[in-house]
């Protein structure tokens, strides 16, 4: 553990993708996994950094891969977006029963269990110690929740987009599939550009790129890899300018 160590950011957005809160078989919702995630941003909000996630809705539902399977497009996406917003409900109440304050902000209107997005009281929130859930992807279909991951956080004012996974950063390929990978400790947007490097879908990164967010991509399986890089240790993959 790192202790007694200032955080290197003040806000910063973590997107979680659905496949996360589903655990090892990134289907469904595992309780021990949302667990792992809520004391991860717990020890982060003890350092007093401001937090808001976005949360896909990939271990429920996903819009492309149903379009391909005979359902509209656009349902589908709509469809995706309502998983999103299980997910972000069952990250509420996990951190709510370790005593950390939450509100979940929806795209889409469903006033009896999320508040609608607005940017000033999402800040306000904040402000007042509380992490912010985004669910409900951007509210339009055609665009992912890195998408809206790279919306929101500009939106707020985050110093940084955290994006979460099972892989402890950007290798020159899949590490899966070659031993040999090698990991980038950093990496510029054109060059991942243009190795094809598959950070975020093509409409999210040119978002990041063209506002100049910077983009970590860690193992947010690893025990207290969420305050490591709060702390500024070298976890995962720096995508910057």
């Amino acid at each position: 553990m790192t202790a007694n160590k200032k955080p290197k950011y003040s806000r910063i957005l973590l997107k979680l993708s659905g496949e996360a809160l589903g655990g090892e078989s990134g289907v469904s919702i595992s309780p021990e996994a949302v667990h792992s995630m809520a004391e991860q941003i717990r020890e982060v909000r003890e350092l007093e950094v401001q937090v808001v996630v976005v949360v896909g809705g990939g271990n429920i539902f996903r819009g492309l891969p149903g379009s391909e399977r005979g359902i509209e497009r656009a349902t589908g996406d709509y469809m995706g977006m309502l998983a999103t917003i299980i997910n972000a409900l069952a990250l509420q109440d996990a951190l709510e029963k370790i005593g950390v304050p939450t509100r979940v902000q929806s795209a889409i209107a469903m006033s009896q269990i999320a508040e609608p997005f607005i940017r000033r009281r999402a800040v306000r929130h904040l402000e007042k110690g509380r992490v912010v859930i985004f669910g409900g992807g951007t509210g339009n279909p055609y665009f992912s929740t890195d998408t809206a991951a790279a919306l929101r956080a500009n939106e707020i004012g985050a110093e940084v987009i955290l994006k979460a996974t099972k892989v402890d950063g950007i290798y020159d390929s899949d590490p899966k599939k070659n031993p040999r990978a090698s990991r980038f400790s950093r990496i510029s947007y054109l060059e991942a550009l243009q190795r094809q490097l598959k950070v975020m879908d093509s409409t999210a990164f040119s978002l990041c790129m063209d506002n100049k967010m910077p983009i970590i991509v860690f193992d947010l399986f690893k025990p207290h890899n969420l305050r490591r890089v709060m702390v500024g240790e070298k976890v995962g993959t720096l995508v910057t300018g």
